[in-house]
């Protein structure tokens, strides 16, 4: 396997970081990896994994010979010349990213003397790599190059994403640091693009920005679906069978979450406003997916008689998706401060969140160990993640357990003739299975 003459450094061992450095390792290269957090660096060098990502332990445990960890900017700099930037930039307040921890970085690696090269990893407004370089040279640390080489990591596939990408991006100021980042990567087959550092840093925003207007575009299709009676799951089926559409990113729920969909979107949205532009649709692609939230608690409202003061829900997932224990911006967070709003008493389920856990994203909800703790005595339910063991729930069992008998599929993934064979009702997003369980009365607005 191709090995660097030196260790790669990775700044940021989160979830890109952590990821991305376990990934290079793997592909022969000796990696440092640098955070500031010294809890999770002794972690890691206890070989813990501190995040959910399914074959990242196995892969890390067998590159382990060529990991290594530190919270030393003197030991990465003395070792390392190519270093990787992987810390967060979270929106700020007024929706920018938030860049703090980037320049920390520029400025820490800075003051060391010696060459390096800087390869931006962490999603940044486009004009950072030009404003970076300012900084470098202002700071009489020309010598240091600068590389925008963006992640496309889906959570719950991150390490087949690295390994097997559909493309890699790298955008560079002088040719050879380009050509060095893609000697690194030599070891997968894949395209690379090659390109100036602001279009790569664009690329990222508007790649993010387009799998979240699918989403909200589904979505929309799927509330005009419920009104004049198409199912949109055939519709996206349809859809995607035109090659210029495509399949993915078409099915219809609850909305887009994470950590990169939101806070991207958000991004390039104020920064085309910054730059005197006022982009109207990602206006509506935001608006939208927070609108898909209160919709799933209308239809609940039309189930339980329009009150739900006093109501028991039990939530089915608290993760923004599978496959990950990541609750960024997870729809849960905003259906289970919605529905509290409201008076309901809510109960959840999620094998990645323990009970008597993350009060702080969940006031007031009770977090249960299994699915069917949280759905006892419940009035209805609401399907938030489509994690396998929640799918593969014995509706019949369910039924037993909960006290009224609504069910609403948030992803669209459910059985509807099992879910009601059961003696349950089913409501799907956008969907013809609107049915109700024999022998329950029937409203106005359900026989529309």
């Amino acid at each position: 396997m191709p090995q660097t003459q030196r260790p790669v450094g990775v700044i940021g061992v989160g979830y890109v970081g952590l990821v991305t450095a376990v990934c290079i390792a793997h592909l022969g290269h000796h990696v440092v990896c640098l955070d500031v957090d010294e809890a999770k660096i002794e972690a890691l060098r206890a070989g813990k994994v501190p995040i959910y990502e399914p074959g990242l332990d196995a892969l890390m445990a067998g590159a382990r010979d060529r990991l290594s960890f530190t919270t030393s900017y003197d030991e990465l700099c003395e070792r390392s010349r190519v270093l990787f930037i992987a810390v967060d930039t979270p929106p700020s307040p007024s929706g920018d990213a938030d860049l703090s921890r980037v320049e920390r970085v520029v400025r820490d690696v800075s003051a060391r003397d010696g060459e390096r090269l800087l390869v931006m990893k962490s999603t940044v407004p486009v004009g950072t790599g030009d404003r970076v370089l300012a900084e470098l040279e202002s700071a009489g640390a020309a010598a240091i190059g600068y590389v925008s080489n963006p992640e496309f990591l889906r959570e719950g596939a991150a390490v087949d994403d690295v390994l097997h990408p559909d493309r890699i991006v790298i955008g560079a100021y002088r040719e050879r640091d380009g050509d060095e980042i893609q000697r690194l990567f030599a070891g997968i087959e894949t395209t690379v693009v090659r390109t100036t550092v602001p279009t790569a840093e664009m690329i990222k925003y508007a790649s993010n920005a387009f799998l979240a207007t699918k989403i909200s575009f589904i979505n929309e299709i799927a509330n005009v679906c419920e009104v004049v009676g198409a199912d949109v799951r055939a519709v996206a089926d349809g859809m995607g069978l035109d090659h210029r559409i495509g399949p993915y990113f078409l099915q219809a729920g609850i909305g887009y979450g994470g950590s990169c969909f939101p806070k991207d979107v958000q991004a390039l949205k104020q920064l085309a406003g910054n730059s005197g532009y006022h982009f109207q649709l990602l206006n509506a692609v935001i608006e939208v997916n927070h609108l898909q939230k209160r919709r799933v608690v209308g239809k609940l409202q039309e189930r339980l008689g329009g009150r739900l003061r006093g109501k028991h829900v039990a939530l089915l997932g608290l993760t923004f998706k599978p496959n990950t224990d990541d609750l960024r911006e997870a729809a849960s967070i905003v259906l289970a401060s919605r529905l509290r709003a409201e008076g309901a008493r809510v109960t959840a389920y999620d094998p990645m969140v323990a009970p008597g856990s993350r009060a702080d994203l969940f006031p007031g909800v009770e977090i249960a160990t299994g699915a069917l703790e949280a759905l006892d005595g419940a009035d209805a339910a609401i399907l938030v993640t489509e994690w396998p063991e929640l799918v593969a729930l014995d509706w019949t069992v369910v039924r037993e357990r909960m006290k009224g008998r609504h069910v609403i599929d948030g992803r669209n993934v459910l059985d509807a003739a099992l879910v009601t064979a059961a003696g349950l009702s089913y409501d799907g997003i956008g969907t013809v299975d609107r049915t109700v369980a024999a022998g329950e009365p029937v409203t106005s607005s359900e026989a529309r």
